[in-house]
């Protein structure tokens, strides 16, 4: 039987990465990350070390860790994933940044999040903004569940989550924000085929040869979903914005912008229409 200390420094020479080597122990354990500092010395037992190794031959074969422990924080929640929906990502905290300061905190309209995956974007805005009426869709029921049982997790109930693929479930209705991170990788994309990016859903990832097909079908369709002056706001890759600005202008939007992630790489892109 190996010691804490001993059992993470042979995880991370395997996996050639602490963090991870740490998150999975701590899966294994049920602790907080907290209790490492204080119990570096403790003996493993031999069914947490096996635990342990099958956990780590998982991220071994490339399986995502939000995968294998069900979890990823994003915001300040804790969600579940699964392979259903799409891991989430820091950058994304961007996009909810940008969102909730177009709406004030006593904000009570109505915002929607198209393609909510795990629902890390509602959930967030919705956390934030507890008068709101966000709305959610996804083309996935499976996804669609997972976000309700984050949701439920949470105690967050002004996210109202609808089956449906991008705007098709908000026919008649509107919104003053429409916020979605589609899929804006292109199909092509020789990354789609290594990492974790080969465990997660390729509909949540890829669209078209451009990667622009479902940001296009947004950009399009969003105007009849907005109140006058309303926002619509994009996730997207980094070498996109350009040509993202440029549907947004070709539709008719206002005050168009990119903002930049802390890589200083484009990343959201948004408008208004007119008022």
């Amino acid at each position: 039987m190996s010691d804490v200390r001993d059992a993470l420094a042979a995880a991370t020479r395997r996996l050639g990465e602490r963090a991870d080597a740490e998150l999975l122990l701590l899966h294994v354990l049920h602790k907080p990350r907290s209790w490492l500092f204080t119990h570096a010395d403790d003996t493993l037992d031999v069914d947490a070390e096996s635990a342990y190794d099958a956990l780590l031959d998982r991220r071994e074969a490339g399986e995502p860790v939000a995968y294998i422990t069900g979890r990823r924080g994003f915001w300040t929640l804790e969600l579940e994933v699964t392979p259903a929906t799409l891991i989430p990502r820091p950058e994304t905290e961007l996009l909810v940044e940008l969102v909730l300061q177009r709406l004030p905190p006593d904000f009570s309209g109505r915002v929607a999040d198209l393609g909510t995956g795990s629902g890390a974007i509602a959930l967030a805005i919705a956390r934030e903004r507890p008068r709101a009426q966000v709305v959610a869709t996804d083309a996935s029921i499976a996804a669609l569940e997972v976000a309700k049982r984050n949701a439920q997790r949470h105690a967050i109930g002004n996210v109202d989550f609808v089956h449906g693929d991008w705007l098709l479930p908000l026919a008649g209705k509107r919104f003053e924000l429409i916020a979605s991170n589609p899929p804006y990788i292109e199909a092509a994309d020789p990354h789609l085929a290594r990492g974790d990016l080969r465990f997660e859903p390729a509909s949540a990832l890829a669209s078209g040869s451009d990667g622009l097909d479902d940001i296009r079908r947004i950009v399009d369709g969003a105007r009849r979903h907005l109140d006058p002056s309303g926002w619509l706001l994009l996730e997207h890759g980094w070498n996109q914005g350009a040509a993202v600005r440029a549907l947004l202008l070709h539709a008719g939007y206002m005050q168009i912008f990119t903002v930049q992630d802390i890589e200083r790489r484009d990343r959201v892109s948004g408008g208004r229409v007119a008022g």
